[in-house]
């Protein structure tokens, strides 16, 4: 009986961690596990921001000359920045990406493991993930001067440490 309870449990636990979305202070899952066969860029011992957009999302399109000026103001300070797109279509993501030439990397979540495991409640969203791996901050949306300003405070903050 104690062996069946303790199946039981073990198997409960792994069903809420998996339904669970991530929050601030957890740490930050393998991308290359959510995202099998994408070019990521290394990430260990880097603070990263992973923003989830789509094509269709206007807000995700004005984010993106915010995340290359923090690109180009931070990534030789060891920030990265992985813009993951989340459209069905790979020629949508293709399409956009081709479009707006950002420096930073950009990798298509083709099969939605990322997306499901991240489930972001808006688009777009992202994570401020510290130099050990932990998630130090979580951004929806996007509302201009306001949330730029608000990245470059905890980027700097996390680049500190």
């Amino acid at each position: 009986m104690k062996t069946l309870t303790t199946a039981f449990v073990t198997v409960l636990a792994t069903i809420s961690m998996a339904s669970a979305k991530p929050e601030v202070g957890q740490t930050m899952p393998k991308l290359a596990t959510l995202l099998p066969g994408a070019a990521l860029p290394a990430t260990t011992g880097k603070v990263v921001l992973v923003d989830f957009w789509a094509s269709w999302c206007a807000p995700c399109k004005a984010s993106f000359p915010c995340f290359s000026r923090l690109h180009q103001k931070y990534s030789g300070k060891g920030l990265v920045i992985i813009g993951i797109g989340v459209d069905d279509a790979p020629a949508k993501h293709q399409a956009f990406a081709a479009k707006e030439k950002v420096p930073f990397t950009l990798v298509h979540d083709a099969q939605h493991k990322a997306a499901a495991f991240f489930s972001p409640s808006t688009m777009p969203s992202s994570y401020l993930v510290d130099r050990k791996g932990v998630i130090r901050y979580i951004h929806t949306g996007f509302k201009g001067a306001k949330t730029e300003e608000q990245y470059t405070k905890e980027i700097e903050e996390l680049l500190a440490k």
